[in-house]
This record gives structure tokens, sequence and C-alpha cells, in this order.
């Protein structure tokens, strides 16, 4: 059911099996640092404040990686970057092994690795078009997104397993061996030079400016950007999870309902790649991209209209397959419609986007239900996202006529 056509060609495969390794490694870290926050400060105030300290960089960052990686060899920076997050996680294991316990620390080292991360992400993504044709794009989005779901999933579930027996500090070492992985397969891909010697070495604020000016006069790309921003920030009610585990799910058991409500997209994004045979091979993108975010938002409404534990999990399950369709398509249009010397910067940009967009969602879904109650708050932003979307759809026809 799954489309493996990409694995087919040896390059991508190559940094398709590093990322099955580092997607759960990832997670182990993701987890760790706000634990042992947590375990120092007894604050979630300090967890949080930390979340903000590497979304900063991260934006940064990835706005002027994408500028390098359309000005350079995307395989040199790979190699850079990945060997930077790996030092980062080094690091975290000594300041742990040695009972530094110092949030100022880790916020600092937080910091510096979503750095490296936004810079090694947009020119990880634009590297995919270079090692597989056109049709076989949406294919390899999917195998990739399928990966890094499958972590979401496996990495805090086995995180949660090792800390009582290895102990904390020990799951930054296994993160940062796992990325010597990473390293070793960017190491065997093919060079990866820009296409034109005219960007050079340049990637400065007036290249990232350029990026911008770019999107602005391609809507397919500025649309594709919108589609995710209308589907997270109205749509994406995580922020709400604990108070409905805590109230309307609590008969179930607090701790049960509140794990199940956090996994279920997650799960149902695996679900959504695992059968990706069944749409990968569609042409009309910009359609799927719109269904998908349309699916996204009735799945999000009878989620809020769910009573039952099981049916909200199921609701927000299918919730996660069209948020994996509408991942693939976004990034297949991504890919496909823009120049090889600026998918770096249109990276760069997604990644702002994704990492963004669920955390405007947690304040406007936070501010709302405070106003006008949960369940009103869950439903009116799917609702939202359908009457929005297909508003989108209908008057910038861009975006669903576009193929490949």
């Amino acid at each position: 059911m799954m489309d493996t056509r990409p694995l087919r060609r040896p390059a991508f495969r190559r940094l398709w099996s590093s990322t099955i390794v580092t997607a759960v490694g990832s997670q182990l870290t993701a987890v760790a640092v706000p634990k042992q926050i947590y375990d120092i400060t007894g604050s979630s105030a300090w967890v949080g404040y930390a979340s903000l300290a590497g979304l900063v960089p991260l934006v940064v960052f990835a706005l002027w990686g994408g500028a390098i990686a359309d000005s350079m060899d995307r395989r040199k920076l790979l190699l850079l970057t990945n060997g930077g997050i790996a030092v980062t996680s080094l690091l975290f294991w000594v300041q742990a092994v040695t009972s530094l316990d110092s949030v100022l620390v880790l916020m600092v080292l937080l910091a510096l690795q979503q750095a490296f991360f936004g810079l090694n992400s947009p020119a990880r993504n634009a590297s995919i078009a270079r090692l597989v044709p056109k049709e076989e794009l949406a294919a390899a989005n999917a195998l990739g997104s399928t990966v890094m779901q499958t972590g979401l999933v496996a990495g805090p579930l086995l995180a949660g397993a090792l800390i009582p027996v290895i102990g904390l500090a020990e799951l930054y070492l296994i993160d940062a061996l796992a990325l010597c992985v990473t390293v070793w397969a960017v190491w065997q891909l093919p060079p990866l030079p820009p296409v034109t010697t005219a960007a050079t070495g340049r990637a400065g604020w007036r290249e990232i400016v350029a990026g911008f000016r770019y999107i602005a006069q391609r809507k397919v790309l500025l649309l594709s950007f919108l589609a995710d921003i209308i589907a997270m920030v109205f749509g994406m009610p995580r922020a709400l999870f604990p108070q409905l585990a805590a109230e309307t799910y609590a008969p179930y058991g607090e701790g049960l309902a509140l794990g199940l409500l956090f996994a279920a997209i997650p799960i149902g994004a695996v679900v959504g790649g695992l059968m990706s045979g069944t749409f990968s091979r569609a042409r009309r993108h910009g359609l799927m991209v719109i269904a998908a975010v349309v699916a996204w938002g009735a799945a999000i409404t009878g989620f809020g209209l769910s009573t039952s534990l099981w049916i909200a999990v199921v609701f927000l399950a299918a919730a996660g397959i069209a948020d994996m369709i509408s991942m693939v398509f976004r990034g297949a249009i991504l890919l496909s419609a823009a120049t090889d010397e600026m998918r770096g910067r249109m990276q760069g940009v997604f990644t702002v986007v994704v990492a963004g967009g669920p955390r405007l969602a947690d304040v406007l879904h936070g501010t709302a239900a405070s106003a006008l109650g949960v369940r009103t708050a869950v439903v009116g932003g799917g609702l939202l996202v359908i009457a929005t979307m297909l508003a989108l759809a209908a008057t910038m026809p861009a975006l669903r006529r576009h193929r490949v």
C-alpha cells in the first residue's frame, strides 16, 4: 500500500534510511530536555520558556538556512549542520552526567540545537528534488513524513520506558550516536552544488527578501503556505487536550485520555503514510491539498462534538491522515513549482510555517476556550478551517488548478 518507488534511488534511500534512526533519537532529546528542566525547577512555566528559547533561533536560522542552501553545496551544508546537532546532543549529555543542573545552560544548548536544525532542514528537504524525479516527489515526501510521524509516537514512548532503566542523561547520548548514522548517510550522497553559479556564496538578507518576493509572485506557492496556516492556526486544538482530558473525558481516566489525545493525530498520520500508494500518484496536487485541509477541518469539528473518548480519538486519527495527505502534496508543490536555486529558501519558509502555526494555534485556542468554552473553540475552529479553505479555493484558482 505504501508507494516505495523513491527507495529504488540509492541516494534517496540512504538519506531516508538515516531518518529512521534520527526520527526516534531526536524525540528522546525532545522528551529529555523538558523533563530535566522540570526536575530542576518544578515549574511548567520554565518548560514553556525553554520552548520559546528554541523557537526564536529556529525561525531565524531556518530563513537564513534556506538562503545558504541555495548558495552552496547542500551536501556540505548537511554534513556541517548534522555534525553540529550531534555535538550539541553530546554537550547535553555532558551537562547531565556532570549534574550541572543549570536551566540557563539547557536553554542555551536548546537554542543552539534549534539553530542547527533551522540551518539543516531547508537543505535536507530541498535536496529531495535532486534525488528523485518529479513524478515521485509526493511518494518521497510520504516516505519521509511517515518516518517522522512514527518517531513522534515511538520516541516519547521509548523515552518513558528508558528513563527509569538507564537514566535521563543516556537519552542524549543515544541521540548523539544516532546522528552519527545520519552524518555517514549524508557523506554517501553525491555533491549537490547550486545549479547556477550566480548565487554561489551569497546568503544575506537580500537573498532572504528575494525568497519572499518569489513567493508573492507565484500564487501557488503562497497558497500552499496559506493552506497550512489555515489548517494549523484555526484547527489545531492541542492546547485544549489537558482540559478535555481533565473534564470531558475524565471518566476514562485523565492520564489515559491525555495520552490518547496527544498520540491520535501522529498515529493517524503514520496510517496515512502507510497508505500512500492510494494517493501519491495523483497529479492534481493543489486539489489534493484543498480536499485534505477541508477533511482536516471536518475531522476536528467531529472531534469537538464527541463526548466519547474513543470516538474523539477516531476523529483525531482521521485528522492525522488528512494532515499527512496535505503535508505530502504541499511539500511536492514546493519542490516542483520552485526552481532549484529557490528551493532552499522555500523550504526555510516552510519550516517556519510548520513550526509557528501550531504555536499560534495554542494561543488562539486557549484564549477562545477561556472566553467561549472548550467545545465551542474546537468546533468553531474546525468549521472556520472548512469555510476559509473553500473560500480561498473559490477566489484563488491557482491552487486548485495546479498539477504535475
